[in-house]
C-alpha cells in the first residue's frame, strides 16, 4: 500500500473482520459456551497476531517507564471494556447499552482535536458527523418500547465508552515512540491478564459445551476480532485517529447488520435503514475526504 491510502486499506480490514465478528459473536453463547470464557479465548486468540507482527518486526518490546505505562494503558482500557462488558449486559437494555458505546469515537476525535492538534477537511468532517450520527440508528435502538431505569449499567457504559475511545487515542500517542508489534504486544498483555477475573466470574456449575461449536468456535469467531484489531494498530500509525475511528465504528456496525439480516431473512426496521444510509455515506465521504 501508499503510504497516502495504507490506513485505508487497514481501516477496511478492520471494519470487515470486525463486522463479521459482531455477526457472528453471539453463536457460541447461543450454544452453551459462556461468554466469560470466550473473554478467555479472545484474549488467547490475541497472542497469534501477537506473535506474527513481533517477528516481523524483530520482536523488539520497550520496556522503559513511559512505553510501560503507555502499553498497559492501552492493554487494560481495551481488555477491560470487554470485561465490564459481560455484566452490563446481564444489568440493562442492550438496545441502549450499545448505542451509547458506539459513541466511543467521540472521546478519540476530541482527544486528537484538543492535544494531538488533528483537523481534517469539510468532507472528512461531513464524514465524522454522519458516521457519529448513524451509529445509535445501527445498532437494536427501539423508540418508544417502554419505561426504562437508568441504574449501574449506564454508568458502566459510559465507562466502556470512554475507555475504547481512550485507547485509540492513546495507541495513536504510542506510535510516535514504539513499534505495532511492541503497541499489540501490549494490547495482548492487558487481555491476558485479565483472564483470571474472567475466569473467576465464570458459573461453573452450569452446564458448559466443550465441543467443536464451544470453544474452536468460540475461538475462529474472536480470531476475526482480534485480526481487526491489529488493523486498525496499523490504520491508526498511518491515519489520522479521529477519522479512522469514526470509519471503523460506523462501518463494522453497517457490515455487521447487514449480515446478520442475511442471515436471519430479515428486512430492517426505518431507523436501520437510516442508519445504514448515513453509515454508507459517511464511509464515502471519510475514506475519499483524507486522500
Amino acid at each position: 500500500m501508499s503510504s497516502s491510502s495504507s490506513w485505508l486499506g487497514y481501516a477496511l480490514i478492520t471494519t470487515v473482520a470486525w463486522g463479521l465478528w459482531g455477526a457472528l459473536s453471539a453463536i457460541p453463547a447461543q450454544r452453551g459456551f459462556p461468554d466469560t470464557l470466550t473473554y478467555a479465548v479472545w484474549a488467547v486468540c490475541m497472542l497469534l497476531p501477537a506473535a506474527f507482527v513481533l517477528r516481523r518486526e524483530g520482536g523488539k518490546i520497550p520496556l522503559d517507564p513511559r512505553s510501560l505505562a503507555l502499553g498497559l494503558t492501552i492493554g487494560l482500557t481495551g481488555a477491560g471494556g470487554v470485561i465490564v462488558l459481560f455484566p452490563t449486559l446481564s444489568m440493562g437494555p442492550s438496545y441502549l447499552i450499545f448505542p451509547i458505546i458506539s459513541l466511543s469515537p467521540l472521546v478519540t476525535i476530541a482527544l486528537s482535536a484538543a492535544f494531538l492538534g488533528e483537523r481534517t477537511g469539510r468532507i472528512g468532517m461531513a464524514g465524522i458527523v454522519l458516521a457519529l450520527a448513524a451509529l445509535p440508528l445501527l445498532n437494536d435502538w427501539t423508540p418508544g418500547g417502554g419505561t426504562v431505569r437508568f441504574g449501574l449499567w449506564f454508568l458502566l457504559s459510559l465507562v466502556i465508552l470512554v475507555s475504547w475511545g481512550l485507547q485509540n487515542y492513546f495507541i495513536k500517542i504510542a506510535h510516535a515512540s514504539m513499534s505495532t508489534g511492541a503497541i499489540f504486544f501490549y494490547m495482548t498483555l492487558g487481555g491476558l491478564l485479565l483472564v483470571p477475573v474472567a475466569l473467576v466470574r465464570t458459573h461453573w456449575g452450569a452446564p458448559i459445551n466443550w465441543g467443536i461449536d464451544g470453544p474452536p468456535l468460540s475461538a475462529g469467531i474472536q480470531l476475526l476480532n482480534a485480526v481487526g484489531a491489529l488493523a486498525i494498530v496499523y490504520a491508526l500509525r498511518d491515519g489520522k485517529a479521529m477519522v479512522v475511528s469514526a470509519l471503523t465504528n460506523a462501518a463494522s456496525p453497517l457490515l455487521t447488520a447487514l449480515i446478520a439480516m442475511a442471515l436471519a431473512g430479515q428486512i430492517p426496521g426505518p431507523f436501520k435503514i437510516a442508519g445504514i444510509a448515513l453509515a454508507v455515506v459517511a464511509s464515502a465521504l471519510l475514506a475519499t475526504g483524507e486522500e
